[in-house]
């Protein structure tokens, strides 16, 4: 015990005799561990921060029908209990119908929603009044309004036709056997829907001759890239599917893609083989008419301008027909990785198909790798200068030191105790800066992640061990060079004053 007090107070003594090197050297080596503490707790909450900010420009992963027509509202709630609930940030479940406004002669594509969901997982949206609350609102993109020309508070007269008289509806669900002079309805996700570029399925309506084969086909695909994907809703690529069966066609052997459109070419071929025939019970409603106060006008820049929003409940009220959904979107908080575990699992499990938006997740991960290997290069690149400007404070000591080494070692002191004093002093100074450094390290991540993300940074308890052993092993290198030059001090040279 006595050495160790002794150790300690000859290493003490000699920072306390040289304090303007040693303060450099501390202050050094306590600027390199809250650079590091801060980049490092930084680089550690930065997946956290980004999956944040990029939730603002919408959903990461859309849920659709496994093999139907439809997707009822019981099995999407079942698909998303895969995904742990402090990571579902958002769920929006959407039903599109064709309404129209029978005086003026016009129609509409209608979007059944549940509004507060809306908010999560499309923030960008700009609503220009409020969102609706209560029955019988609506909300009207900016384009519908333009047409229209309605505003906050005018009233519009919507019409919904069953669709054994409007066949443009939105699928439904029904048997799954075929029979001649049914008509079918299927959807699959397009180019457009796997992009990210919007949320609308390529549509198809199809009809079966009297020989069981496919007697016309219509396809909408007003969500598909302008010029390309639009380009399978004609005729020249719709005829390719008549007299072939409505069921297990192949892509590239029984019809050919459109060149350029492959993608929207086999969501056409999705669509039309997992296309269910209209519910029967739809022969016997008849058309409604309601009125709807609108209450918001929606503005995005994008094509959601085109659509009439209402809630699930004020369209199944028109519609006759509950508990269905197109598609679900759904803003989750996770890494790509786990994405990509929670969509196999959804589709394994046979309630529904999930699919993740390619660009929002590549631009994540793009984003996400580049700043993290900043945070790291820049890093690495203030560990070197603190150990560069460390090595060269010391080495000025031992300069100091020489005559002082030189009578230690004649008089009888060991190499190995010549290094482990230099040793100590590095150390001692390493773990002061780091206890140093990783306190003003947290305030520094705070102020980045105020300023940039706009949110409190998560602290560590992990970050402060990490740091002061860092901060040592920094200290401990840059002495290895003083301490090669202190051990090579030859004795007599340095008695003779030379």
């Amino acid at each position: 015990m006595k050495r160790r007090a002794m150790f300690f107070r000859m290493i003490t003594a000699s920072l306390l005799r040289r304090r303007s090197r040693m303060l450099i050297a501390l202050l050094s080596i306590a600027i390199g561990a809250t650079i590091l503490a801060g980049l490092v707790t930084v680089y550690v909450d930065v997946p956290r921060q980004m999956a944040a900010q990029f939730r603002s420009y919408g959903a990461n992963m859309i849920l659709m029908p496994a093999g139907s027509g439809v997707l009822s509202e019981a099995d999407a709630e079942a698909a998303q209990t895969v995904i742990p609930g402090e990571e579902l940030v958002g769920a929006t479940p959407y039903r599109y119908v064709y309404l129209n406004m029978v005086r003026r002669q016009q129609t509409f594509a209608a979007a059944g929603t549940e509004f507060d969901q809306v908010q999560k997982t499309s923030p960008y949206f700009k609503v220009v009044g409020r969102y609706p609350s209560e029955p019988r609102q609506v909300l009207v993109g900016k384009s519908v309004a333009d047409t229209i020309g309605v505003k906050e508070n005018s009233v519009m007269e919507l019409t919904w036709f069953p669709p054994s008289v409007d066949a443009a509806e939105s699928p439904a669900s029904g048997a799954a056997e075929i029979a001649p002079g049914m008509v079918l309805s299927g959807q699959a996700a397009g180019f457009g829907m796997q992009e990210g570029m919007n949320n609308k399925p390529v549509y198809v309506v199809v009809t079966i001759g009297d020989d069981g084969t496919i007697a016309s086909l219509t396809v909408d695909t007003s969500g598909e890239s302008e010029g390309f994907g639009t380009q399978c809703s004609e005729s020249f690529f719709t005829d390719r599917f008549i007299g072939k069966p409505a069921r297990d066609l192949e892509l590239g052997k029984d019809v050919d893609a459109v060149s350029g459109a492959t993608i929207t070419s086999a969501a056409v071929v999705e669509a039309v083989n997992s296309a269910a025939p209209v519910d029967d019970t739809a022969a016997v409603l008849t058309p409604r008419t309601v009125n709807y106060t609108v209450v918001g006008i929606l503005e995005t820049g994008g094509e959601e301008e085109d659509y009439i929003y209402m809630s699930l409940d004020d369209m199944a009220s028109i519609t006759g027909q509950a508990g269905q959904v197109d598609f679900v979107e759904l803003s989750v908080s996770a890494s790509q990785d786990s994405l990509e575990r929670y969509a196999q699992e959804i589709s394994d499990s046979g309630r529904a198909t999930a699919r993740l938006v390619k660009r929002v997740i590549r631009s994540e991960a793009t984003v996400l790798g580049k700043l993290q290997a900043l945070v790291f290069l820049v890093t690495a690149v203030v560990l070197v200068l603190t150990m560069v400007s460390v090595s060269t404070t010391m080495m000025a000591v031992v300069a100091e030191r020489r005559r002082e080494i030189g009578l230690r070692k004649a008089l009888g002191a060991s190499d190995n105790a010549i290094r482990v004093e230099f040793l100590g002093e590095g150390l001692f100074l390493g773990a002061l800066g780091g206890l140093l450094g990783a306190g003003l390290g947290f305030v520094f991540a705070q102020v980045v992640s105020v300023n940039v993300f706009g949110s409190d940074i998560r602290f560590s308890m992990l970050l402060l061990p990490v740091t002061v052993i860092v901060s040592m092993m920094v200290a401990a290198l840059s002495c290895l060079l003083p301490v090669r030059r202190a051990v090579a001090i030859d004795p007599a040279l340095v008695l003779k004053g030379e």
